[in-house]
């Protein structure tokens, strides 16, 4: 039972010289469809310099449920954090960041969530807004996922609910002392081992991550290689501790190797990066590579990351450099094929394939296996065979409402094809096709109002891309039959380039 008059959440947000950038939170939080007589926002100022502390004086003093805590300059979030949990009196915490904001609904859905399932973790739906955010994750509801049944390695931030008792029964703290990278990852690692139960919430966007125009924020500076890798192995002995050898253990070695190793060294974020300073992120991984992870880890990973691991534990940075100039031409090609209006309902086929620059990614057929053709030579053929991931590559139809991010997995029917390659012999390439059927009074909960456009997001060999598809949906309220507008038309473009500039 919760005592009288204590909160049902605790809002806890580090905040540092984030000005206006503030408003948002803020105006989110007063939206709340949870009365603020069950919830409190506690704000930690990091002894910022400009008038972040003064604005949230003068929203303390407005709203009884808003606390301010000032303290002197920490210059990382997890002090702020921990503060921010000692001064809670919620049932439950939510940590949120200064420059992100909450659905209206949010508080109330994560906590009924939380009470319906007994759950020590919510975590709620995200959209990224300029940050990536998982998908997978977000495909369905589960409200008892663990590690070893849900792909919860995927979301490693802390913008989750936690029962606060759970907290301090485990003594869960972010780490301090310095600019700790990857603070998340050592308390929400630790956090989902312990837990009783874990919950996904899946069917309402709760919570919008936002990366900051101006990227002032004070995680958005270029890391220190051996400072962060040093946090990389923090994790992994985590996953150590709680884990034996075998498939478990090389799957979540796995999520840090690809996020945070080989996404570095790839495509235009390779390309983008300072020759020393890649050469150092390269050298660290190499050594990451060899010290820690077994031979099941890369093994795991798709054709093209299972490339980039090659290349990377070999010390071989120029071909990195030449794959990835490559790969940075990688994008989604995509079309609608047909589309059929009834009533609010509207069926689309779409097509649907990989290219770099004008050419498809191909597959050489070798001895019944579909080898996945590189631009780099003297790759072993075991660590470019993509057959299992051909059979698996999918289409997947998402529907974004323009106005707010969210985004919503279609039910599709969907079939590859192979198509032959006709200046090279024994190769083909992929075009995926799906049909969906999309029904405006169901779609999002019936919560249809405003601009929908779609997305196809084609999954293949390594890469998950999306193409937006020139086809929007407009629906005057929840529930009402679409207008449908089609974005290939240079009226219709320049009318809503028109419309989204008016709206800034």
């Amino acid at each position: 039972m919760v005592e009288v008059g204590v909160p049902k959440v605790s809002v806890v947000v580090p905040a540092y010289n984030c000005g206006r950038h503030i408003e948002k939170l803020v105006a989110s939080l007063l939206r709340q469809s949870l009365p603020a007589s069950e919830f409190e926002a506690i704000f930690v100022d990091d002894g910022s310099t400009d008038d972040t502390g003064e604005r949230l004086d003068r929203l303390a003093a407005a709203h009884p449920h808003i606390t301010v805590l000032h303290t002197e300059n920490s210059g990382w979030p997890s002090r702020p954090r921990n503060l921010g949990i000692e001064r809670a009196r919620g049932e439950y915490v939510f940590f949120a960041d200064d420059d992100d904001w909450f659905a209206d609904q949010a508080l109330e859905r994560l906590y009924e969530c939380a009470k319906t399932y007994d759950a020590d973790i919510v975590i709620g739906k995200m959209a990224g807004h300029g940050r990536g955010v998982p998908r997978e994750l977000f495909r369905k509801n589960r409200f008892n996922a663990t590690l070893e049944n849900a792909p919860l390695i995927d979301s490693l931030t802390c913008h989750k609910l936690f029962r606060r008792s759970f907290l301090n029964e485990h003594g869960l703290r972010f780490p301090e002392g310095g600019k700790r990278r990857l603070e998340d990852h050592s308390l929400v690692v630790r956090a989902y081992f312990l837990s009783r139960r874990t919950s996904v919430l899946s069917d309402y966007t709760c919570y919008h991550h936002a990366q900051r125009g101006d990227a002032r924020n004070v995680t958005a500076a270029r890391l220190d290689p051996s400072s962060y890798f040093a946090s990389v192995r923090d994790a992994l002995d985590i996953v150590d501790a709680n884990t034996e050898p075998g498939p478990l253990r090389d799957r979540l070695h796995r999520r840090w190797l690809r996020n945070e190793m080989l996404n570095r060294l790839r495509g235009k974020r390779l390309l983008a990066a300072p020759e020393d300073w890649l050469e150092q992120v390269a050298l660290e991984s190499q050594k990451v590579i060899q010290d820690r992870f077994a031979p099941g880890v890369a093994a795991g990973l798709p054709p093209m990351q299972r490339a980039v691991a090659y290349l990377t534990e070999r010390g071989r940075v120029a071909d990195l450099r030449r794959l990835a100039r490559w790969e940075a031409g990688i994008a989604a090609h995509g079309r609608i094929e047909d589309h059929q209006l009834a009533d609010r309902s509207v069926t689309v086929t779409v097509a649907a394939e990989l290219r770099s620059a004008d050419r498809p990614i191909s597959f050489r057929t070798d001895d019944g296996r579909d080898v996945l053709v590189l631009p780099v030579d003297e790759i072993a053929p075991e660590v470019l065979d993509s057959t299992a991931q051909v059979r698996k590559a999918r289409l997947d139809v998402v529907a974004r409402r323009r106005e707010t991010g969210d985004e919503i997995f279609l039910p599709v029917q969907f079939s590859t094809e192979r198509v032959a390659d006709p200046t090279e012999a024994d190769t083909v390439h992929l075009v995926h096709r799906a049909t969906t059927t999309i029904d405006f009074g169901a779609l999002n909960g019936g919560r249809t109002r405003g601009s929908w456009l779609l997305k196809a997001r084609v999954t293949n060999a390594g890469w998950t891309e999306d193409a937006q598809l020139p086809m929007l949906f407009v629906c005057r309220a929840d529930g009402a039959p679409p207008r449908i507008r089609d974005e290939r038309m240079p009226w219709n473009w320049l009318r809503s380039a028109v419309g989204r500039r008016i709206r800034r």
